[in-house]
């Protein structure tokens, strides 16, 4: 093998800490400094063969609040849990089209171009997949796949930044999927322009094929807590022209969030990486 190929994979692989089977973290120092905050960026890396979601939403479950992350996964039994999109003014109704197991929070598809598909009515489909609007794809999928959450993209299906430059930032969390087929929960507390964000995600050791935006500000959040493990709990804090402080410490109530879960054991594929 070659030596720098071989370096190369060494560092990626030195990259990720693990959490439980499928499951691992990294904490990455990113390679454009933020003039706010430590400039680090947050990974969850999922394993769908290995875990499976859900999408969690007041609306649909009649909650009288919204919970906080850290509430989402310690009343919900799920292992980590991170926003599922942006809200309406009725901090219920997702901006965009979003259906769960619960029922259907949003029924209005708009002209955002990522939708985060999991849960297919037959295994010979991806476990999850971030399907790009703009792309060839099966015209059924909509109707194939029980969980829909749909976002802004970040990254088209050629992996080019979808953002254009602008002057306004913000703390930013972000759902996307690996050349493996995992899903990634990313979450940066200092503030960068979304082109700016993408670009320092494309040069990290991710292996990114899908990307898509689920909110910024305050109301950024991850959570995840692995029996054993110190929890990994990230809130953002910063946003252009809404709260330009970099004080916030505490999670805010959020109402739809992207959960995982362990699989069962008759669940679990043979492989440890997604189909």
């Amino acid at each position: 093998m070659d030596l720098t190929l071989a370096a190369l994979l060494l560092a990626a692989a030195s990259t990720w800490t693990p959490l439980a089977d499928g499951l691992d973290h990294a904490d990455l120092a990113a390679p454009r400094k933020s003039e706010i905050g430590d400039s680090r960026v947050t990974v969850v890396r999922i394993d769908p063969a290995r875990h499976r979601f859900r999408l969690l939403s007041s609306k649909l479950l009649k909650l009288d609040t919204n919970p906080t992350a850290r509430e989402w996964v310690e009343r919900q039994g799920v292992l980590g849990a991170i926003n599922a999109s942006m809200y309406q003014d009725d901090h219920r109704t997702s901006v965009a089209y979003m259906k769960g197991l619960d029922g259907v929070n949003h029924k209005t598809w708009t002209r955002d171009n990522a939708v985060f598909a999991a849960d297919p009515d037959d295994d010979a489909l991806p476990p999850v997949q971030i399907v790009d609007r703009t792309c060839p794809k099966p015209d059924d999928y909509p109707q194939r796949y029980r969980i829909l959450v749909q976002n802004i993209r970040m990254l088209d299906c050629a992996g080019k930044n979808t953002w254009a430059q602008q002057p306004r930032r913000w703390s930013t969390a972000a759902v996307g999927t690996d050349g493996d087929g995992r899903v990634l929960f990313i979450h940066c507390r200092s503030p960068y322009s979304t082109h700016d964000l993408i670009e320092i995600l494309r040069d990290l050791p991710l292996g990114l094929t899908r990307l898509m935006y689920v909110e910024g500000g305050p109301e950024a959040s991850l959570y995840v807590a692995v029996p054993g493990k110190e929890p990994i709990a990230r809130v953002g804090s910063y946003e252009t022209g809404f709260r330009e402080l970099d004080d916030n410490r505490d999670f805010w109530p959020i109402p739809n969030v992207i959960a995982f879960l362990p699989r069962k054991p008759a669940e679990t594929s043979t492989s440890s990486t997604a189909k």
